[in-house]
């Protein structure tokens, strides 16, 4: 039997709840029969600074793999150069995987020379939207492969990967792959909510229709204007049923990076049911959050995936997501000339189908999600991450969208759910097994694939 490569992963601590967290913990495990992991674990003020964490006995107790192994170094911020060293020269791996944005380890590429002298550098990659994003072209040079977590991200970088100039070699074909977000089916179901969970996130009323809010209170992801849709939906119902909904908000309700929610619902919607959930939750409370919800809805201005939604779906509870990024993948889209799903290889051609114009009419989408179309895109950008489009959907028809839901009653969101479920596991290919296979096959390619390279060559005198 072939010796187990050594991986050496930098992303978010997998044991936090964050996004990157949580789908690094679900390939760690997921591909603990093929690789052995090591991770420099990241978070804003880790408390474990510096430690070895030796997780092996769990992960061989979780997994039943005898060999499991898997060790982790918390690390406040996003570490260095010198730190990275040493875990090379202490752990000695045969690749070294990066996953979240490259901005906040730069330093990482900064000694791509040095790194890539013995060992590939690989990246598992998100990016929201257009246009191009040619300020990236470094990075992705700097890697001898890169995992792209949606079809937009794969068209992206496929394109980028491709432009040549003075100094820049063009990736080859097999350098990128799509490596599709895996949702863990075992994790998110259809199941009973306890009672006593059940009054905590929504008190002693039993609300006919639920809308359900995940996100970080930030201005990208639009939490007031989440607010300003449901409050122009319920207005739109008869008096009598107003009291029976409720805009359920798992989030810091005020944030120094976001707003003062508390303050934009006694503004827009006093005499309406806004509920807060702000308390640390596990994968099991999640799940309830999700079953005892009607919708989920994601209208984020840009967004790399959209962890929430995929999850609600794979519970079986429909969604309402803006159609840009990473959301794209969530939708099921079909040309409506073939009735085939798009594909990875399609958005090397399409970009985006953000742009309501061009493919509002030419596709359609899946029956557990009501698509809601950007109307208006503006340009963002700051230094480091120079342009980028900005969607904005109306929140009219957010509000209309959301009485879509209401108005398909109990059953017909059941059923909506039921095939989104159905889809994801075998039709589109989110499920968690999914990810982790071609996670594994990538990372095996790029292995057997390396040379070793320095990113100035020497050139022998004639």
């Amino acid at each position: 039997m072939a010796k187990k490569k050594k991986i050496l992963l930098l992303s978010d601590d997998l044991r936090m709840t964050s996004g990157i967290a949580t789908v690094s913990k679900e390939f760690v495990f997921g591909t603990m029969d093929k690789f052995h992991w090591v991770q420099l674990g990241a978070a804003v003020k880790h408390p474990e600074q510096g430690k070895e964490i030796d997780l092996g006995a769990d992960v061989r107790k979780e997994t039943g793999i005898e060999d499991a192994s898997l060790k982790i170094i918390p690390w406040t911020g996003y570490g260095d150069a010198n730190v990275l060293r040493q875990l090379i020269m202490r752990h000695q791996p045969d690749a070294i995987l990066h996953f979240t944005d490259p901005r906040y380890w730069r330093w990482l590429y900064e000694m791509e020379a040095e790194i890539r002298e013995n060992i590939p550098i690989l990246f598992y990659h998100i990016w929201d939207d257009l246009p191009d994003p040619k300020y990236n072209r470094d990075y992705y040079e700097s890697c001898d492969w890169l995992g792209c977590i949606s079809k937009q991200t794969y068209g992206i970088v496929s394109r980028v990967g491709k432009l040549k100039t003075d100094t820049n070699i063009p990736l080859e074909d097999w350098q990128v792959d799509y490596v599709p977000h895996g949702i863990n089916p075992k994790k998110c179901f259809k199941t009973e909510v306890p009672t006593e969970f059940k009054k905590a996130a929504l008190g002693d009323k039993d609300y006919k229709f639920v809308l359900f809010w995940m996100n970080r209170n930030i201005r990208r992801k639009q939490p007031s204007d989440v607010i300003w849709a449901y409050k122009k939906f319920v207005d739109g119902l008869p008096e009598k049923d107003r009291k029976d909904c409720c805009l359920l908000m798992h989030t810091a309700a005020v944030d120094q990076n976001g707003t003062d929610l508390i303050k934009v619902k006694e503004a827009i919607c006093p005499d309406y049911d806004v509920r807060f959930s702000q308390a640390r939750i596990d994968a099991t409370q999640l799940n309830y959050l999700y079953n005892l919800s009607d919708v989920t809805i994601n209208i984020a201005g840009n967004e790399g995936f959209g962890l929430t939604t995929a999850e609600s779906v794979m519970a079986e509870t429909p969604i309402i997501v803006n159609v840009t990024g990473g959301l794209q993948d969530q939708c099921g889209f079909k040309k409506k000339s073939n009735g085939k799903y798009l594909v990875a290889d399609d958005y090397k051609k399409i970009g985006s189908l953000h742009d309501w114009r061009k493919w509002e009419d030419k596709v359609t989408h899946g029956e557990w999600v009501k698509p809601v179309w950007s109307r208006v895109q503006t340009m963002t950008g700051s230094v480091p991450t120079p342009y980028i489009i900005d969607d904005k959907v109306d929140v009219t028809e957010t509000a209309e969208a959301i009485r879509y839901w209401y108005d398909k009653g109990k059953d017909g969101r059941e059923k909506a759910g039921k095939a989104g479920r159905n889809a994801f596991l075998n039709e589109i290919g989110l499920g968690v097994d999914n990810q982790n296979k071609t996670m594994a096959d990538g990372i095996e390619k790029a292995i057997k694939n390396f040379k070793p390279k320095k990113r100035f060559n020497l050139y022998k005198l004639a």
